[in-house]
């Protein structure tokens, strides 16, 4: 699936992206380009530390508009306010440990703060600096606020930087943004179809204690699951998200989500009692957690120690509860079920193969699948997933973001429905 692909028949949307004064700032023509091959109407509003890096009429002969950075020119039709209250979605790519700060203060001396401070449009940032900028408390405590109001973040991912440095800062990929800012306006587009609807949601992945400092657990990150609930929370729904193990910038993000209900839980005998509670009044129930199909037959009570033990150790496991089954089982009329499954498989004809034999045992209404391996599928940004029915028939695809992912699942649940 390309990034043209997720919207195919849409309506043309005024897509405004910034671009702020870092090395990055090269991708953000990809980007622009992305969003104007969608077939919208792309205005780029730089800063004056952008145009150091990317020249202004490449960015005019790519958006196909004129490209301007100050707040004096248009004044009669008042641009400064006029371009922000237009715009249909807000991209910043990239964003800098600056811009981040002048957001979260709501600060707006330039042409780019006044169009996103005007503006009631999705905003989608795109952070992009070093990684001690990045990690500064400063920072961190930037974007939790600008999450908190409702702004969406894209990475960054860790790589290479400028210098020959290497970590956590580099922008995401320019098709990845266009793709989750693309997600954002088919949500916005589908804002309220699921008004009136309760969704509850598993992420993560459980942890099953073998001792007081130990666990069986899995790499899940639980971003996929967490999109899921965003998704439906933007579309209107009243959601609820079961929540297993998070990874710590998951959670946080979580935590910021407007009108979203978080259940902390733990191992999977914890995630069905929780899941069989919250889905007693929902109309979707989707299973995206990692539950671990066992868990240790005994439990120390200390730490099991080597010296114990000698050179080997066995554990005796003990199958824990099938919990998409389970619900699946305990069917109520209106009720749609979705589960999620992750396997390794060395092709697409044997992922079919795999899912159609487990939405036969699990009985779910929809399934969810994708391929995952030591690189692939966990803790990943983006995600590619094949869709079955009940009756082992392919409904539909997905690939780009997980955001991009978890509206595509949504529109197959409404399909269904």
């Amino acid at each position: 699936m390309t990034t043209q692909d997720a919207v195919p028949g849409a309506h043309r949307r005024t897509v405004v992206v910034g671009i702020t004064g870092g090395i990055a700032a090269y991708k953000a023509v990809g980007v622009v380009r992305g969003f104007v091959r969608a077939g919208h109407d792309v205005h780029v509003v730089p800063t004056e530390s952008a145009l150091r890096f990317v020249g202004l009429p490449t960015l005019e002969a790519i958006s196909r508009n004129p490209v301007t950075t100050s707040l004096y020119d248009g004044v009669a039709e008042v641009r400064h306010v006029a371009l922000g209250q237009r715009a249909d979605l807000i991209v910043v790519a990239p964003t800098t440990a600056n811009t981040l700060a002048k957001l979260a203060a709501g600060l707006s001396d330039d042409l780019l703060g006044t169009t996103i401070l005007a503006s009631r449009a999705p905003v989608l940032l795109a952070p992009a600096m070093h990684t001690e900028m990045w990690q500064h408390p400063a920072t961190t405590a930037n974007v939790a606020l600008l999450r908190s109001r409702g702004v969406a973040c894209i990475g960054p991912e860790t790589g290479a930087l400028t210098g020959g440095d290497e970590g956590p800062g580099r922008m995401s990929e320019p098709e990845d943004i266009v793709a989750a800012g693309l997600a954002l306006l088919q949500g916005r587009d589908s804002a309220g179809d699921l008004r009136g609807d309760r969704v509850v949601v598993s992420a993560g992945g459980t942890r099953e204690p073998l001792d007081p400092v130990r666990f069986l657990g899995n790499r899940s990150s639980g971003r996929q699951g967490l999109a899921v609930a965003q998704a439906a929370v933007a579309r209107g729904a009243e959601v609820v998200l079961v929540a297993a193990h998070l990874e710590a910038d998951v959670a946080a993000e979580a935590a910021g989500v407007v009108g979203l209900r978080v259940v902390p839980v733990g191992t999977a005998a914890e995630l069905a009692t929780a899941m069989d509670a919250a889905a007693k009044e929902a109309s979707v129930v989707v299973m995206a957690a990692a539950v671990a199909d066992y868990r240790a037959a005994e439990i120390a009570e200390r730490k099991i120690k080597k010296e114990d033990t000698g050179d080997e150790l066995t554990l005796r496991l003990v199958r824990n509860p099938d919990v998409l089954a389970g619900l699946a089982e305990a069917a109520v009329p209106g009720r749609l079920i979705v589960g999620f499954a992750a396997e390794t498989a060395s092709d697409r004809d044997e992922l079919l193969a795999l899912g159609r034999a487990k939405i036969a045992r699990k009985g779910a209404d929809l399934l969810v699948l994708n391929r995952v391996g030591w690189t692939d599928g966990f803790g990943t940004p983006d995600n590619e997933v094949v869709v079955i029915d009940r009756e082992g028939e392919l409904v539909g695809e997905a690939a780009g973001s997980k955001r991009a992912v978890a509206d595509r699942v949504l529109d197959l649940v409404l399909a269904r429905r």
